[in-house]
């Protein structure tokens, strides 16, 4: 009897302790890409991008330029002086590609690094909605499968993701405010250093 009395006390205070840990999860690709700091990076590397695209389209014109003008006056050349004219364009073109491969390789090595900042302000925030609202537990839903199958009321990620972009909302707007008080006490220093 004492046994069973025992064993009755632990699995009550057991199931206190289960009731009283709060636990949900959110879908951490949603969180992520639903993120308007990730939206504004992508943007930002989207006009890189296309900013890249046309200053290399640009330089491969010329240098296609370059070629037909050779190939229309190398009939009038030397063989020495074609051949010369023939090693130059190759290692032009060769130096071409290699800068235009390493500018790329640059602009995905940040736009990484910016992603990189982008998860983990993203898991920051999570931790810190968590300790701030009583969370026991926020698992994150994700293709490893951390979360399978959560009860949709345990599903957090719309409030997490509208906390998060308010937050960064608000920080972008102090950051804007900041920058433009900066700016405006600069000028006020010129004009007054006039």
């Amino acid at each position: 009897m004492r046994k069973i009395f025992t064993s009755l006390t632990v699995l009550v205070a057991f199931m206190s302790c289960q009731e009283q840990d709060k636990v949900a999860f959110i879908d951490n690709g949603k969180v992520i890409n639903d993120y308007q700091m990730k939206i504004d990076v992508e943007d930002q590397f989207k006009v890189k991008d296309e900013a890249f695209k046309k200053r290399t389209d640009s330089i491969g014109q010329a240098f296609q330029i370059e070629a037909q003008a050779f190939n229309l006056a190398a009939s009038k050349m030397s063989k020495k002086a074609q051949q010369e004219k023939y090693q130059e364009l190759g290692q032009k073109q060769q130096v071409l590609q290699q800068q235009i491969q390493y500018e790329q390789q640059m602009m995905q090595q940040e736009f990484n690094v910016e992603m990189d900042s982008v998860i983990s302000k993203v898991n920051d925030f999570v931790a810190d909605y968590g300790k701030k609202n009583g969370y026991t537990f926020i698992f994150g839903k994700n293709q490893a499968g951390s979360v399978i199958y959560g009860a949709e009321a345990k599903d957090i990620t719309e409030v997490v993701t509208k906390a998060i972009n308010e937050d960064y909302a608000a920080n972008k707007d102090s950051d804007k405010k900041a920058s433009d008080s900066k700016t405006s006490k600069e000028t006020e220093n010129d004009v007054t250093d006039s």
